[in-house]
């Protein structure tokens, strides 16, 4: 028995031992596959899982660049004569850069005229709807988009959200290479990521970096911020590129840099998959995104304020004005009041409330918590639906 028992020890040492040899020198011999995970786009249930690793040996990025490029186009949009020239700062820094001064800052490949813009887009079903950002179509009256196999089609606008600064475009062509989608919300600081697009109107480019920071907010480029920044290379024409992932899943779309010269400094800008699809659906569905509005202003709550007007709370978001007749002030929420949840969700700072109002459906009921001074107060009030950009007061 103990001899059994010895030649049973040593013949599991030599198979751990080979195990970890195999595991080191060909590790794809031994990876386990992960299984399907359904992501769902437009009704429809897609796949998407961790493709196989590169069989082949190849170093890099390599295979997933070649599954994410394919479903990349460059976008054509024919537009109206160029904005005028006191568009917003902010704006331009962050969409195409701050040029140097005495320098003229270009448009993401703006020709001299301002007749057409360039830039980027995902293919993201196989029956042809595309992601795209919405300051690259803003005011096109055509828009044609070119496949990476050089392919050409004239696009549909099926809507645009300049809120989310997201905008969803339809082709009618067979057999479209369809990108996965990968998970927005699992991406961590360090994470590889690849920026796909056509820059500078070269052709497609892609570039690798890793994740410089997640939820990035309050940069003044959209009304709805949740940024990924990466310190991949962004470059005016990859606006409404894939941000994708070491397998080539789509993580994000590529939409604005910080440069002080129109290249990339390695600060760029893209919005999360997650909320890029949810604006897609409403787009396709709806072909604009309803969003709840209670009509109000507010700032960040201050120790100085709450210890001055000697509130009994220190979190919260200061209403500093409502506007007549909206809702809130319909249900009596006044200047001065510090709101504290919105419907059961806690909100503390005006990103927060901004995000849940907006995540309210038009037309329904909604209790909103203030403090007043030393009262804790509870509004119902009717939500409204947001206006669009330009028609709020």
């Amino acid at each position: 028995m103990r001899r059994i028992w010895l030649i049973f020890s040593q013949a599991v040492t030599v198979g751990l031992a080979l195990y970890f040899v195999v595991a080191t020198l060909r590790p794809e011999w031994v990876e386990r596959g992960e299984p399907l995970r359904p992501t769902v786009i437009l009704g429809q249930a897609t796949p998407s899982a961790r493709p196989p690793s590169d069989a082949s040996g190849g170093g890099g990025y390599r295979l997933a660049a070649q599954r994410a490029a394919p479903a990349v186009v460059s976008v054509t949009a024919s537009k109206a004569p160029r904005r005028s020239a006191q568009n917003d700062e902010a704006w331009r820094r962050f969409h195409f850069g701050l040029p140097r001064r005495g320098q003229r800052g270009e448009d993401d490949g703006d020709e001299p005229g301002g007749q057409t813009g360039l830039g980027s887009g995902v293919i993201v079903s196989a029956d042809g709807y595309l992601l795209t950002n919405s300051h690259v179509v803003a005011g096109a009256s055509e828009i044609e988009v070119q496949l990476s196999d050089g392919r050409q089609a004239k696009a549909r606008l099926v809507g645009s959200d300049p809120e989310t600064d997201v905008a969803v475009l339809k082709v009618e062509l067979d057999g479209l290479p369809a990108i996965a989608l990968g998970d927005a919300e699992q991406l961590q600081v360090g994470d590889a990521v690849l920026a796909i697009g056509n820059p500078f109107n070269v052709g497609q480019t892609v570039t690798s970096g890793i994740v410089s920071a997640l939820k990035r907010t309050q940069l003044g480029i959209n009304t709805f911020e949740n940024f990924i920044q990466t310190d991949a290379a962004i470059n005016p024409g990859n606006s409404g590129g894939a941000l994708v992932d070491d397998q080539g899943r789509l993580v994000g779309i590529n939409t604005a840099i910080f440069s002080r010269s129109g290249g990339s400094l390695g600060i760029g800008f893209a919005i999360p998959i997650s909320t890029a699809q949810q604006v897609m659906q409403a787009l396709v569905r709806d072909g604009q995104v309803a969003r709840g509005w209670i009509g109000v202003q507010t700032r960040e709550l201050t120790p100085e304020f709450a210890e001055a007007f000697k509130l009994t709370v220190r979190e919260g978001v200061l209403i500093s004005a409502v506007v007549v007749n909206a809702p809130a002030a319909k249900a009596g929420i006044k200047p001065g009041d510090v709101v504290t949840k919105v419907g059961g969700t806690q909100v503390l700072s005006p990103a927060d409330l901004l995000a849940a109002v907006a995540a309210l459906k038009p037309q329904s009921s909604a209790a909103i918590a203030v403090q007043r001074g030393d009262k804790a107060m509870q509004f119902e009030l009717t939500v409204a639906q947001r206006p669009l950009p330009g028609a709020r007061d």
